[in-house]
């Protein structure tokens, strides 16, 4: 039970990954697909963060007394990661609603039998 405690964490991105993809391809609906976008996204930055914090360390500032030093990069490659993901998820939301301005539906199945006909 222990050991399932320490990778807690990668169980978390396992669930919202499959979770996230799951939505993703099940779901007709774009709103919901968008959704399921923002949590297959969440999970990798918890998949990056995680390794990241060293127990034990610090700023990676030279100073007397410390020895471990936490990386700073996967945090600062997940703010530019959410920064994307976010403009992302709004450009989806901005397509949606002139999908939805242009065939009256947000569904796939409908959208793409409207374009059909």
């Amino acid at each position: 039970m222990n050991e399932f405690l320490a990778d807690l964490n990668y169980w978390v991105t396992i669930f919202l990954l499959v979770g996230g993809l799951y939505i993703i391809t099940a779901h007709g609906n774009m709103v919901k697909k968008l959704v399921g976008l923002a949590i297959f996204q969440s999970s990798v930055y918890l998949l990056f963060i995680s390794p990241g914090k060293i127990l034990g360390g610090t700023a990676p500032i030279i100073a007397p007394g410390f020895d471990v030093y936490s990386n700073p990069l996967p945090h600062v490659l997940i703010l530019t990661a959410i920064v994307v993901g976010v403009a992302t998820i709004a450009l989806g939301l901005a397509i949606v609603v002139r999908i939805h301005e242009a065939y009256g539906t947000i569904e796939d199945d409908e959208v793409h039998d409207l374009e059909a006909d």
